[in-house]
């Protein structure tokens, strides 16, 4: 039982010879020596004798295994020490001391060499940021030396068009304008300015692109064409009201728009809750001080006799109701107490009892407090039919707005779809030869610039005015919207900056303009400004007049006598003048 690990030791050390042949390669005989040196040792410290004892002699002798599956043993170096337990050895691969520290310093130098590489690698991530954002800087710096280059152009190119051509000098001159305020004189250079040098390249660009056509969708609705719309408002598919549970009264504010709309809510809402409807009236304001009615802007039997199989309409409250005070009986409704585009359901709820008590209710206000939707499909049509058919201007405006589409058209004698609803029986005026009649409609553009005092004071934002214009904006908004100046000083609202970053602030002219350029309106297109109380004046058309020098307001295209009959009354003019 001695000699039991040696047999062992001896066949499984011959890994490279062959066990059966007995032949034997260099390193199996090293394996041997090694191994023979090891029983030596070991007999001597068993035995005490210094004679080696042959191993084929051995009683105890094993016969060879053939080579391990787990691990292979070409090397063997180093003192080895045997016990009965055979420590000193890895079962199944039979691995020594030495060969796992190998493995353990081999580990630790990998683990090192991992480090390294990801250490290069992050320096190398690193530079390459850095070149990234030089290339970048560098590319910015490129493209303004560009735009620079492009201003000088631009103004050689104005320099040289102002010396040969004086017509053309006006227009350029005129152009160089900015919000923030004059030029500087003897400086003939376009101005620092938010629109100064987007103006100056707008003009460049659409004086060059005089020889270019224009987009060929540019003149044509994105979507449908409206003709392509089957009319259906004039159609009624119900009974008239038969019972009348009380009176609804209606003073609608705002402009003409605004009050267009709240006198179509009024009468939906008095079919929806079976009551009479007594001519509307308007508010006075103090912006545009205009005295108007309902009957000097629209045909007041007109209105009733059309609306009757729908509504009762009546032109005033009945004696008895007249010498009632709405206020104190709880009968006057305001915008206050209504929230913007109400449902139905909350006439049914809250109003409809008020006028089952007291036989009549008063809205004062009443802008846009009656929703779209959900809105049953013949209200809907109730009140398309009251804003297409119901509501017909005047004669007077009717005649001087066939006078502007005459003048407007020019030698076109096309007459438009909508002439008839608008201006009636002056439509055929329009065409001012009926034999040579055009097939071809006259093109040209309707801009209502929505930039009047009471927009711009309502917005909270800044137009470039300076203190002078903030000034100027809170006076109004202490006089005409108190509630708001009181909001303004006790609650943090968002500042004109973030209020123009987000899109609330009304276009300026600069800006109208400035988008009629970018959707490809050539320089000579006939533009007809509505409502032109321009917050600032004339001086703030400049910036249209100069890159649209064909651009004409209704005191451009009217005289003083057929303007006359309409001179303080904004209601009846400046609204109504702009669909045709």
């Amino acid at each position: 039982m001695d000699d039991l690990p040696f047999s062992i030791m001896g066949s499984n050390f011959k890994l490279n010879g062959d066990p059966l042949s007995g032949e034997e390669d260099s390193d199996s005989t090293e394996t041997r020596v090694g191994i023979s040196h090891v029983r030596s040792a070991s007999f001597q410290s068993r035995s005490g004798s210094t004679t080696p004892r042959n191993r084929q002699n051995s009683p105890t002798h094993s016969p060879r295994l053939p080579p391990s599956r787990f691990g292979s043993f070409d090397k063997f170096s180093g003192d080895v020490q045997y016990a009965s337990s055979f420590s000193g050895f890895k079962i199944f691969g039979f691995l020594s001391d030495h060969s796992s520290d190998k493995f353990k310093v081999d580990k630790r130098v990998k683990k090192r060499a991992g480090a390294v590489w990801y250490q290069r690698k992050r320096i190398k991530g690193i530079l390459f940021l850095i070149m990234l954002a030089g290339l970048f800087f560098f590319v910015n710096w490129v493209m303004l030396l560009r735009l620079q280059e492009q201003d000088d152009r631009i103004q050689e190119h104005d320099s040289n068009a102002v010396n040969s051509n004086p017509e053309y000098s006006g227009n350029v001159s005129s152009s160089r304008i900015s919000v923030l305020g004059k030029r500087k004189a003897g400086r003939n250079k376009w101005p620092k300015g938010n629109y100064g040098r987007l103006l100056a390249l707008a003009a460049h660009a659409l004086a060059e692109g005089e020889s270019k056509p224009e987009p060929k969708d540019l003149w044509q609705e994105p979507v449908v064409a409206s003709s392509a719309w089957k009319p259906c408002a004039d159609q009624r598919n119900w009974e008239p009201i038969e019972r009348n549970i009380g009176y609804i009264m209606v003073t609608a504010n705002g402009g003409m728009n605004q009050q267009r709309v709240a006198v179509c809510n009024a009468v939906v809402l008095a079919r929806l809750l079976n009551s009479t409807l007594v001519v509307p009236r308007f508010l006075y304001s103090s912006v545009w001080k205009d005295v108007s009615q309902f009957s000097d802007i629209y045909q007041e039997d007109h209105f009733i006799n059309y609306m009757t199989p729908d509504i009762h309409i009546v032109k005033e409250l009945p004696d008895n109701l007249q010498s009632l005070d709405l206020e104190a009986i709880g009968s006057v409704v305001t915008d206050a107490d209504i929230n913007k585009e109400a449902m139905p359901r909350f006439y049914l709820k809250n109003i409809l009892p008020i006028l089952i008590k007291n036989k009549v209710v008063h809205f004062l206000g009443f802008g846009n407090r009656l929703a779209f939707d959900p809105l049953s499909f013949e209200l809907q049509r109730l009140r398309c039919r009251c804003n297409f058919h119901a509501l017909r201007f005047v004669p007077k405006i009717q005649e001087t707005g066939a006078l502007l589409l005459q003048r407007l058209r020019q030698k076109e004698g096309y007459a438009g779809p909508l002439d008839k609803h608008l201006v009636g029986s002056y439509a055929e005026s329009t065409m001012k030869e009926k034999k040579a009649r055009s097939t071809k409609a006259a093109k040209y553009l309707s801009v209502h610039l929505r930039f009047e005092i009471d927009m711009v004071a309502h917005s909270l934002c800044q137009f470039g005015g300076g203190k002078e214009e903030k000034e100027e904006l809170e006076a109004y908004r202490a006089v005409h919207f108190p509630a708001l100046s009181l909001l303004q000083k006790t609650t943090k609202l968002p500042s004109p900056e973030d209020l123009r970053s987000e899109g609330l602030c009304p276009l300026t002219p600069e800006e109208a303009v400035l988008m009629l350029a970018a959707l490809g309106f050539k320089r000579k297109t006939k533009i007809f400004v509505a409502g032109s109380q321009i917050y600032g004046g004339n001086k703030r058309l400049t910036a249209l007049t100069s890159l649209y020098p064909n651009l004409v307001t209704k005191e451009k295209l009217l005289s003083t006598t057929e303007l006359e009959p309409f001179m303080n009354f904004s209601s009846q003019s400046n609204d109504g003048f702009m669909p045709f």
